[in-house]
């Protein structure tokens, strides 16, 4: 374990990120006077038997200084610019001398990267310009700093066409699942334990979309996605209930694209696709993660790799054009040459986009005790694997259009959407770029509000299935506000 001590609360986060991304094998604690105090008042405990190690930080009227190990870096706190990042490019450079490594994305602590470059492109930026900033206030490597200029490019292309102030898109979320993954944090449940009440949630559902339908009445609908958990694990006439009623209570002259993440091989039917395609969905995902049985069954995935060529197959046979498939890189054991033969086995199904993650470790996912019993090492993402990944969807014609990062990730890498020209996923930009409000419907799902300048703001579903279907008039209260604002 690694204690960060500090005289003063001030970028907790940014400490935390930057330290932990230095040591990702490491439990990472930043205390603060506060964090003392609370501490005294409440058991802690420490994992038996962990070495700690300290950071000591002090944060001074006129200078920073900070013990790493038996050296002491001290700053002035001198700066032209915003402190913040002043005080960040320090913490990075001294952790870059002690450790003797950089990180591909610099001191930036952010998940939304790209939002940097796109910000600038809008100001009318030119690139050299976007490019020394990134270099010399983030210490951004080239590679990645050239992935956010095309990127941002893409993206400030793509939303051109949307409706920004008098505009949204729909999120609706199906927190069920066949199995939760070893890796997975989102609100999910298995499919077995809530079978009696999967109509009673849609009835919940339902009333939230009449609420939305008359709220947003004057608004203009841009894109739609179902996800989860894992959609399909509706039967096909409980998915034809959801849809059908998608499709009567919103105006569809303007939405762009209707995803159904139907994600699990071992959910996906040819009649949930009848009733998909009947719909008029647009873009589904059937998401392998990987193409290696061992990993699979590991993961909890529960379907063969088989399954998943099939499911494919079969999605193609019903005239789905816009499939995609997710990955993720640096799951337990896997190798490079592991990656590679994923890779090689996605590339012979010719799927329309591919969005490649690197393994996040969260702490309310299993992933974090599989972690404890085996060890850290036994998980390998590297820059080589990300440039495999590359390679394969510039090998399908593939172009990278979205991108956004997560604590906790393997190697310190970030998650990439690729896809043919007249393949990118709107829904997944919107999300990231936070341009346009997202009206989100379901358990666990949140809503973000998007004002004219810029301003945020958001209201939550709770998590819990029962919670939700019992207290369906308090989300809907809880958006009223946040629309009223």
């Amino acid at each position: 374990m690694i204690k960060v001590d500090t005289n003063k609360a001030q970028f907790e986060y940014d400490i935390h990120s930057l330290v932990k991304a230095f040591y990702p094998e490491q439990t990472v604690k930043v205390i603060t006077p506060d964090t003392v105090i609370r501490r005294n008042t409440s058991v802690t405990g420490d994992v038996e038997g962990e070495t700690e190690e300290k950071i000591q930080l002090s944060f001074q009227e006129d200078a920073v200084s900070l013990v790493l190990g038996d050296k002491e870096f001290t700053w002035d706190g001198q700066t032209e610019g915003k402190y913040k990042d002043a005080f960040k490019a320090f913490l990075y450079t001294s952790l870059c001398e002690h450790t003797g490594k950089k990180l591909p994305w610099g001191n930036l602590t952010g998940i939304r990267p790209t939002k940097i470059a796109m910000g600038m492109l809008e100001e009318g930026k030119e690139e050299s310009e976007i490019r020394t900033f990134l270099q010399n206030t983030h210490f951004v490597s080239d590679e990645k700093v050239d992935l956010s200029i095309e990127i941002a490019k893409r993206e400030k292309q793509l939303l051109s066409q949307i409706h920004y102030a008098d505009g949204y898109s729909l999120y609706i979320g199906i927190p069920f699942c066949p199995t939760t993954c070893l890796y997975c944090s989102f609100t999910s449940y298995p499919i077995c334990a809530w079978e009696s009440r999967v109509g009673d949630y849609l009835t919940a559902l339902e009333k939230e979309i009449d609420y939305v339908k008359e709220a947003y009445a004057d608004k203009i609908l841009d894109s739609i996605y179902i996800g989860g958990g894992t959609p399909t694990t509706l039967t096909a006439e409980q998915l034809d209930r959801l849809l059908s009623k998608v499709r009567e209570s919103f105006d569809f002259t303007e939405v762009k694209e209707f995803t159904v993440e139907a994600g699990r091989a071992d959910s996906i039917t040819r009649d949930k696709l009848r009733v998909m395609k009947k719909h008029g969905i647009t873009r589904i995902s059937v998401n392998p993660q990987t193409m290696k049985e061992e990993t699979l069954k590991l993961i909890g995935r529960r379907h063969t790799v088989e399954q998943v060529k099939e499911a494919f197959v079969m999605a193609r046979e019903e005239g789905f054009t816009n499939i995609n498939m997710d990955l993720i890189l640096g799951l337990p054991e896997e190798t490079k040459a592991d990656v590679n033969h994923t890779l090689e086995e996605v590339k012979k199904l010719h799927p329309d986009s591919i969005t490649v993650h690197s393994l996040a470790i969260k702490r309310a996912s299993k992933m974090s005790q599989w972690i404890i019993e085996n060890g850290i090492s036994t998980l390998h993402n590297t820059d080589e694997t990300m440039k495999l990944a590359a390679k394969a969807a510039a090998d399908m014609d593939m172009l990278p259009y979205y991108l956004y990062r997560q604590k906790n990730m393997s190697g310190n890498f970030e998650n990439v959407g690729y896809a043919k020209e007249g393949n990118f996923g709107i829904y997944n930009i919107l999300i990231m770029e936070e341009v346009q409000t997202i009206v989100a419907l379901g358990a666990g799902s949140i809503t973000k509000r998007v004002f004219p300048d810029g301003r945020i703001e958001r209201c939550d579903n709770v998590k819990d299935v029962a919670l939700y279907i019992e207290k369906i008039d308090e989300m809907i209260e809880r958006k009223r506000q946040l629309f009223a604002m």
